[in-house]
């Protein structure tokens, strides 16, 4: 099955995805990601206003398969954490670049958004990596 990888965001290959809003990176896992953990039964999410650098983990996915680590797409200030996961992690498996999004952050620098991959980009490292 194809995955799904919307023209409009830039990705990681720790396979986040994110969209800008503004000044605020709306950040997320793929739905390639969320595929390949299975059933998320837990998330952990940072504090709000902690300050982390790319590459840098940020939290937690669990799923009926494994655990794994979260990664900061950019350097930046964490400024909303989606609550709704506490209650509902399959959020992150039933809509992953709508209401399962992650945190949203505040770029530090905003050059390093532009270092993303694009569709292109991540589409033919999944290529790749299979």
């Amino acid at each position: 099955m194809a995955d799904n990888i919307p023209e409009n965001l830039k990705y990681t290959k720790e396979h986040e995805w994110a969209r800008q809003e503004g000044k605020v990176l709306v950040v997320g896992i793929t739905e390639h990601a969320q595929r390949q953990l299975g059933d998320v039964v837990y998330v952990e999410l940072p504090k709000v206003g902690a300050v982390l650098d790319a590459e840098s983990p940020f939290g937690t996915v669990e799923s009926v398969k494994a655990v794994s680590e979260l990664f900061m797409p950019v350097s930046g200030k964490v400024v909303k954490v989606n609550e709704e996961l506490t209650e509902s992690p399959e959020l992150v498996n039933e809509d992953p670049y709508g209401d399962g999004w992650l945190i949203q952050v505040e770029p530090s620098d905003s050059k390093q958004v532009a270092g993303l991959l694009d569709a292109a980009a991540y589409t033919k490292y999944l290529k790749e990596e299979e």
